[in-house]
């Protein structure tokens, strides 16, 4: 990988950087994207948005919600399935309160956008469409086959996410997400995105060598040292070790997965290649 050493230095300058939290700047502010297109499967879980995909559809609702968008279910078309929580109310003993829990899940029908008529649906948000556009190394996810979409952050649990092989989302306008979504992308490629759920060290890596990728276009306060510090830490204290110490734990590993962003980018726009030998930003 070409590009091993420049991502190993501004590594090692980040995790320097890290001794002394105090000294870093604060957070940036997270910037949520508002769609004006968003559409209500998108905030499905993994799971039904995948039952969705593999009925080989990209918008699906209940009959009810076709027709308040003007659209009808045509006739003869069969449902397909996703999984809606069952609701419960209960007493909770110690506080006296009720909260609610789910007793289990119940399967609600929903029809995907080719087995309906109607009225056509709102074009794309032009305005994220040309945020999205504009996403350095955009290129490089798309060489890969993923698709990169972004949804209504408020109304999503998250603030970006990568979906194995499949795509990445974001929900803020924040570079530092969008970098490390495409680390995780670049890890699982390098065949070390093993663990399951938000484990510390994978994690680690995303949220690192995001900010070492930014670091390394020059997108020095895109790179939010302040936030990946913090969000290292939040992660590392479960382990009970340092930030510093996650950080060096998996330094090959991120390395390795920016190495593989910026060889990617090379190959496809060799012309490119700043002087420094990392590519230009927007390529």
């Amino acid at each position: 990988m070409g590009f091993y050493g420049h991502a190993e230095a501004a590594a090692q300058k980040i995790v320097r950087a890290f001794a002394d939290p105090n000294s870093l700047p604060k957070p940036l502010a997270q910037i949520f994207i508002r769609r004006k297109d968003s559409l209500n499967c998108r905030r499905w879980s993994w799971g039904n948005q995948l039952l969705m995909i593999l009925n080989r559809f990209t918008d699906a609702r209940t009959f009810k919600q076709w027709q308040e968008v003007g659209r009808s279910v045509k006739k003869g078309e069969k449902a397909f399935y996703i999984l809606g929580p069952i609701p419960k109310k209960v007493l909770d003993k110690e506080t006296g309160e009720e909260r609610q829990i789910v007793v289990g899940f119940k399967g609600i029908p929903v029809f995907g956008l080719e087995q309906t008529d109607g009225k056509p649906l709102p074009t794309g948000d032009p305005n994220i469409e040309t945020w999205l556009n504009s996403l350095p190394l955009l290129e490089v996810a798309k060489e890969w086959g993923l698709a990169v979409d972004a949804i209504d952050g408020k109304m999503a649990s998250f603030l970006g996410r990568y979906r194995y092989g499949e795509a990445i989302e974001l929900g803020v306008k924040n570079l530092s997400t969008w970098a490390h979504e495409l680390v995780h992308a670049a890890d699982d490629r390098n065949g070390n995105l093993r663990e399951k759920g938000q484990h510390w060290s994978s994690e680690t890596v995303a949220e690192l060598g995001g900010s070492v990728l930014l670091e390394i276009l020059g997108l020095n306060q895109e790179a939010d040292l302040g936030g990946c510090w913090q969000y290292i830490q939040t992660y590392a204290e479960k382990e009970t070790i340092s930030v510093t110490e996650a950080c060096m734990r998996v330094l090959d590993r991120t390395c390795a997965a920016v190495a593989l962003i910026l060889d990617t980018a090379e190959q496809i726009k060799p012309e490119a290649v700043t002087a420094s030998g990392a590519p230009g930003v927007g390529t």
